[in-house]
Formats: C-alpha cells, sequence, structure tokens
C-alpha cells in the first residue's frame, strides 16, 4: 500500500471540497432533454467533510440527514449504493455496508456542488476503504448516473469541461483566491435549466480560447431575474472586482491575487451576509485514492 492510501482509513476525516465555474455556457440542449454546457470548473479549498464507520450488515446509513431530503435520496447514500451494486456485479460477494456522516459548510442551493463533491468523495473514499480497485474513468462513469458535477469531482483536477459536463481536460490553473458571497436564498438547479428565457444557443469555444475573466454565466440573468438577493450580491461586489455567478447560484465571486486584499473586501461585506475567501487548489485533496487508466 502506498503512503497516500495508508494515510486514509476508517478513523480519517474524508474532505469535499467546492467548485467555482469561472465560465459556464450553454451550447445546445440534447434530444433527451440535458443541456450541452462548456465551464471552466476551479476546486476551492473550502467543503464539508464525511466520516465512514463500517457495518457487518450491507446495510448504508446516513447518519446526518438533511431537513427535507429522504436519506435514500441522498446522493452520499446513492453513490455508497451504487458502489455496492458495482462490487456486486464484478462478482466481490458481499460488500459490508457503511455509516455516513456529513458535516455540511456548503450551502444547498449555492452553485458550489456540494452534494455531488459529497457522492464523489464517497465513491472515492469506499472505493478505498472497501478495496474495490476500480479506475478513476469507471469512477466517473458511475459518478455521471448522479449528476453532471460529480465525474468533475472524481477527476479532481481544474478542467475544461464540455458535454453536458462530463467531458473534461485538465487544466493547471495560477494561485488564485476567491471572495464568495452566499445570498440567503437556495436556487433549484432544474428550475433555471428549465427556464424558457434562458439562452441555450452561446457558440462553442476551444480550450485555447479560454483564458481569465473569459465569457460569462449564462445562468446568471435568469437566476438574478428571480432573485433579487443574487443580483444584489453581483452589484456590491463588481465594486472591487470582476463577479460572476457560480454554477446556476446562488453564491456569486470574485477573483484575487493577493489574499489580503480578497480579506480586506471581505471585511466589508453587508452586515448580515455570509462571505468567506478561499484559495484555489490545484488537485483534489483524495486523487491518489484512484488510479488512472
Amino acid at each position: 500500500m502506498s503512503a497516500a492510501h495508508a494515510r486514509w482509513n476508517w478513523q480519517s476525516v474524508y474532505p469535499a471540497p467546492a467548485k467555482l465555474n469561472l465560465f459556464l455556457h450553454v451550447i445546445g440542449r440534447r434530444a433527451d432533454g440535458y443541456h450541452l454546457l462548456q465551464t471552466v470548473f476551479r476546486l476551492i479549498e473550502r467543503g464539508d467533510s464525511l466520516r465512514f464507520s463500517p457495518r457487518q450488515d450491507g446495510q448504508l446509513c446516513l447518519m446526518t440527514p438533511l431537513p427535507g431530503v429522504r436519506a435514500d435520496d441522498d446522493l452520499s447514500v446513492r453513490a455508497a449504493r451504487l458502489l455496492q451494486a458495482e462490487a456486486s456485479a464484478q462478482g466481490r460477494g458481499c460488500v459490508p455496508g457503511v455509516d455516513i456522516s456529513v458535516e455540511k459548510r456548503l450551502p444547498l442551493g449555492g452553485g458550489l456542488g456540494g452534494g455531488s463533491s459529497d457522492a464523489a468523495t464517497v465513491l472515492l473514499a469506499l472505493n478505498h476503504l472497501w478495496q474495490l480497485g476500480l479506475r478513476r474513468k469507471r469512477l466517473q462513469e458511475i459518478g455521471l448516473a448522479l449528476g453532471a458535477d460529480v465525474p468533475f469531482f472524481v477527476f479532481g483536477r481544474n478542467a475544461f469541461a464540455q458535454g453536458v459536463g462530463d467531458a473534461l481536460q485538465a487544466l493547471d490553473l495560477p494561485a488564485r483566491h476567491y471572495l464568495v458571497l452566499q445570498p440567503a436564498v437556495s436556487v433549484s438547479t432544474a428550475a433555471i435549466f428549465s427556464a424558457p428565457e434562458l439562452r441555450r444557443d452561446t457558440p462553442p469555444v476551444s480550450v485555447g480560447e479560454w483564458s481569465a475573466g473569459f465569457g460569462r454565466n449564462d445562468l446568471q440573468s435568469v437566476a438574478c431575474a428571480r432573485f433579487r438577493e443574487i443580483a444584489d450580491c453581483l452589484d456590491w461586489l463588481s465594486r472591487f472586482a470582476e463577479a460572476r455567478m457560480t454554477g446556476s447560484g446562488a453564491c456569486v465571486f470574485a477573483e484575487f491575487a493577493d489574499r489580503d486584499l480578497a480579506e480586506d473586501v471581505c471585511r466589508r461585506a453587508p452586515p448580515g451576509l455570509r462571505a468567506w475567501v478561499a484559495a484555489g487548489v490545484e488537485r483534489h485533496p483524495l486523487y491518489d485514492l484512484a488510479a488512472d487508466d
């Protein structure tokens, strides 16, 4: 067992980092209703954390259910269930169950990929703890059944993404710090993507055409029209730097080369508004738990 693998065990706390969409274009829509996207995903240091405890009865139990979300519908439980089924399909016999505990720091409906990141951490961690030996590509395929962002978190590197978000090309991004504002609203991704006024015909670009500050978030105007809180955050943050919404909202962010400057602006945030600074990271903390093909 490698040193990286030996570091992670049943007593470990497993991180689930957030992501930002540095731009997000909707370039089309498939016949099955899924939208075709182009985006740059950036991992940041802030995120949720998960713990796992083995069970001998084969059951998968979420010890920290979210209000209003059935445990069986939680992405973390669904990820564990899919991984357990994959092990069974490969003839590995009865895979032990697990208790899953999630410490949430990322908001629901925030556009930071919290639930998807939790699911990816479940796939990476349990693949290691259950000693299944599944390769990264297979874990990404399993993750896609849970949501379009999950494969990115399993991929584990900053990336230019296309398709429904699953065609990923690694990007080396410079060190940057991000001031994130969290409006007091939760945004339904499905509602934003189904909006009739959403633009779905932005011309596609190649990865070579992307650079810092490129493009926009095509979902932003739709979300702002429905949630004044998002528009207000963008208006305030744009006084200090270029501000954008991440994902389908609600969180907005600005990029800074200097952390002290980002922290200074953060301290000026309007009273009652949640704001925090996080550094971009190069790789997922659990990257080494999955082998590449």
